[in-house]
C-alpha cells in the first residue's frame, strides 16, 4: 500500500476522497465595478447617453447599471464639470494663460446665470376663501351691466 505524500495536508471528505475546490461556478459572474467604470459612466451620462446605451456599452444589464452606478447616473455631469474645473484651476496656478482666461470666462458665465435682483419681490396676493369670494362677486355683479340701472 503506497500513500501519496506530497508534503501538504489534504482534507478528506467522509468517504476518504480529497476535497477539491469548486471549479465550475454556476451563473454569470458578478459585475466588476471599478474607478475607471465610475468615471466612464459619469462622462457618458454628462454627454447625454441614455441608461440603456451606457448599459450596452458596459455590457451589463440596465438594472445592474442602476444598482452599481446610481450616484454617477444622477450627478455625472456635475462630477465631470467639477473635475474639469479642478484641472483648470491647477493649470491656472502654474501660470497657464489659457487656463486663466478660461477661469474668468467661467466666472462671468456664472455671474450671468445667477443674476442678482435689486428689485423688491412682489408680495403674493391675499388668498380669499370661497365664501368671501362669492360675497365679493355678489356685491359687484351688477356693475357694468344693463341691469345695474334696475337694481339701484
Amino acid at each position: 500500500m503506497s500513500d501519496d505524500f506530497s508534503g501538504k495536508d489534504v482534507e478528506l471528505d467522509l468517504f476518504g476522497k480529497p476535497i477539491e475546490p469548486i471549479k465550475d461556478r454556476r451563473g454569470r459572474p458578478s459585475f466588476g465595478k471599478s474607478k475607471e467604470n465610475q468615471e466612464l459612466v459619469c462622462l457618458l451620462r454628462a454627454a447625454g447617453w441614455t441608461q440603456a446605451r451606457i448599459a450596452g456599452y458596459l455590457q451589463c444589464d440596465e438594472k445592474t447599471l442602476r444598482k452599481n452606478f446610481s450616484r454617477e447616473l444622477q450627478e455625472g455631469a456635475d462630477q465631470i464639470e467639477g473635475m474639469a474645473l479642478e484641472v483648470t484651476l491647477k493649470k491656472m496656478k502654474s501660470g497657464n494663460s489659457v487656463a486663466i482666461s478660461r477661469i474668468f470666462d467661467i466666472i462671468e458665465k456664472g455671474a450671468v446665470a445667477i443674476p442678482i435682483s435689486r428689485t423688491p419681490e412682489k408680495k403674493p396676493e391675499e388668498k380669499v376663501g370661497k365664501k368671501e369670494a362669492a360675497d365679493r362677486d355678489a356685491h359687484t355683479a351688477h356693475e357694468g351691466t344693463p341691469w345695474a340701472t334696475l337694481l339701484q
